[in-house]
């Protein structure tokens, strides 16, 4: 269930059972009382994306940063974050934001799970995200040869059942996935950018939080996909 807007405040995020203020890393600051990025800081949704293509571009060159990544860096960090980017990623071992952006400890607010699939839950952790951090950004991130997109198209083929909770992520892609297994190309590849596209969409049209923010100019919502063999990753939706 989503918390009602007009029942959200930091302070009652940040201290209700010092549960979610310890799991998010926020430990009762406030965006104020964040430390501040060790690079310039980004101030428009435009500029957030501008510095995850460049952290891409480093990393497919094989000239990474690997900025503020230190200990020193994560003591800064204990007084609070601000990560200027929010990022929806499957949770894939090869698909780690952090890496393919070249980005590091406080840049990221990472959600990731098998699919990139937007549910409640995961809404909730975005909206938090957006509401205390005033993040600029927010990526879908999808990748080739996904293996929920895979899982679901097997399903659907051989009209058997995954096992376990499994089936509660071929269930969430099916209708996504479905309707794109007849057209031209890869059915994998075209579940995937089906994937990505729906879930930019769920954002925007599930979560007024967010719908309000993109409205003001103050957030965007972009989808993007991962190469696995070069390390690229490329704006789709």
């Amino acid at each position: 269930m989503i918390v009602a807007r007009s029942h959200l405040s930091r302070r009652s995020l940040l201290t209700a059972g010092g549960v979610a203020a310890v799991a998010l890393g926020a430990a009762g600051a406030s965006p104020s009382a964040a430390a501040a990025p060790a690079d310039n800081p980004v101030d428009t949704p435009a500029e957030a994306l501008r510095r995850l293509q460049a952290g891409n571009r480093r990393f497919t060159s094989g000239h990474g940063r690997h900025p503020h990544q230190g200990l020193t860096d994560l003591h800064r960090l204990a007084a609070g974050q601000h990560p200027f980017a929010i990022t929806v990623g499957c949770a894939d071992s090869r698909v780690a934001p952090e890496v393919l952006f070249d980005q590091g400890l406080g840049d990221l607010f990472d959600n990731r799970v098998a699919g990139n699939i937007v549910d409640d839950l995961l809404l909730g952790s975005v909206e938090f995200a957006v509401e205390e951090f005033g993040s600029l950004l927010i990526v879908v991130l999808g990748h080739e040869r996904c293996g929920a997109i895979t899982a679901t198209i097997d399903a659907i083929h051989t009209g058997g059942t995954a096992p376990g909770h499994i089936g509660t992520i071929v269930d969430a892609l099916r209708p996504i996935v479905e309707p794109v297994l007849d057209q031209p190309g890869d059915p994998v590849e075209n579940g995937v950018r089906a994937n990505i596209a729906a879930q930019v969409r769920a954002l925007s049209a599930r979560s007024t939080i967010i719908a309000e923010k993109v409205h003001e100019g103050a957030l965007r919502v972009v989808g993007a996909r991962y190469d696995l063999d070069n390390g690229r990753v490329s704006l789709v939706a």
